[in-house]
């Protein structure tokens, strides 16, 4: 079901989105500027998350500048067996997100860890739950490209 966005709500993502305050109350600050009271600031964001209208909410940290690993992996799925095996791959915390493609490999998925040792268990682990071949793609180059989708109020 689509998820229905009102005008606070629309106002609330055009202002979440880059240039996060890092402060001890940063809801508070968002609030504040936009006339939304600390607690709606955060409900709003909450209901969101659970109704699906955004996937995750924080911050998207460079792994490998941070001292760790990051890898882009991908597997060919059966058809029948999509939903189980994305479940296992979501229950790995290292494991940013994942996705559906139109493709020979269909399921494809971001380990980010501190540890560079933790990206080769989490794909190892996974390949033996799942009894599927992962491939591993990790990055030659890093490039940061921000995309900011702005809402009509």
């Amino acid at each position: 079901m689509p998820v229905e966005l009102d005008e606070r709500d629309r106002l609330l993502l055009n202002n979440v989105q880059g240039g996060f305050p890092l402060t001890s109350r940063p809801f508070l600050e968002i609030g504040e500027r936009l006339g939304m009271a600390e607690d709606e600031v955060m409900a709003r964001l909450q209901r969101l998350l659970d109704e699906g209208a955004l996937s995750r909410f924080g911050p998207v940290l460079n792994a490998t500048a941070l001292g760790g690993a990051r890898t882009l992996a991908a597997i060919h799925v059966p058809p029948e067996r999509i939903e189980e095996v994305a479940a296992t791959v979501n229950s790995f915390d290292a494991v940013s997100h994942n996705y559906q493609r139109e493709h020979l490999f269909n399921l494809w998925f971001v380990v980010s860890s501190e540890e560079p040792a933790e990206v080769e268990r989490v794909l190892s682990a996974i390949r033996e739950k799942t009894g599927l071949p992962v491939m591993d793609l990790p990055a030659l180059e890093e490039y940061f490209v921000e995309v900011t989708f702005h809402f009509d109020v």
